[in-house]
């Protein structure tokens, strides 16, 4: 028995768009990835400058452990305290996960007298990070 024949259907379109999507959402992990390895090395430096340009307008910054919720006026100007403790330290950074536009990040904060795991959220959004919250996982970084 003979039916009737089914009419071919063209899938290169829609699997062309679907690769579109999927590098597109690439390119935007490694973009992700790239601002927050910019962050860590200002960070470290206490580069006024790049973290300014890094930190969008409206961004707000919360230190968990300390109960802290800073503007981006208020991060900047907190930096002339954080260039005299990070003398002398090194950051580690590891991306974790990164998935609906947050990225979690662990840190390890290597002081010249002690060391601190930190676990580190970024939100980013047109090349700026428009929200960050920070919190101690360990009070060494053993576990890096």
């Amino acid at each position: 028995m003979k039916g009737a024949a089914r009419p071919l259907m063209d899938v290169r379109p829609v699997v062309f768009t679907a690769a579109l999507s999927l590098l597109a959402i690439m390119a935007a992990r490694a973009d992700d990835r790239a601002i927050i390895s910019r962050w860590y090395s200002a960070l470290l430096v206490a580069d006024r400058t790049e973290l300014a340009d890094l930190l969008a307008d409206d961004v707000r910054i919360k230190l968990d452990d300390l109960g802290v919720v800073q503007s981006k006026q208020e991060f900047i100007a907190s930096l002339d305290e954080w260039k005299g403790a990070v003398a002398g330290a090194a950051i580690r950074h590891r991306i974790e996960k990164s998935e609906g536009g947050v990225t979690t990040v662990i840190a390890c904060y290597d002081f010249p007298h002690n060391d601190m795991l930190m676990q580190e959220t970024f939100a980013v959004s047109d090349d700026r990070i428009t929200a960050s919250s920070q919190a101690a996982i360990a009070e060494n970084c053993e576990g890096y």
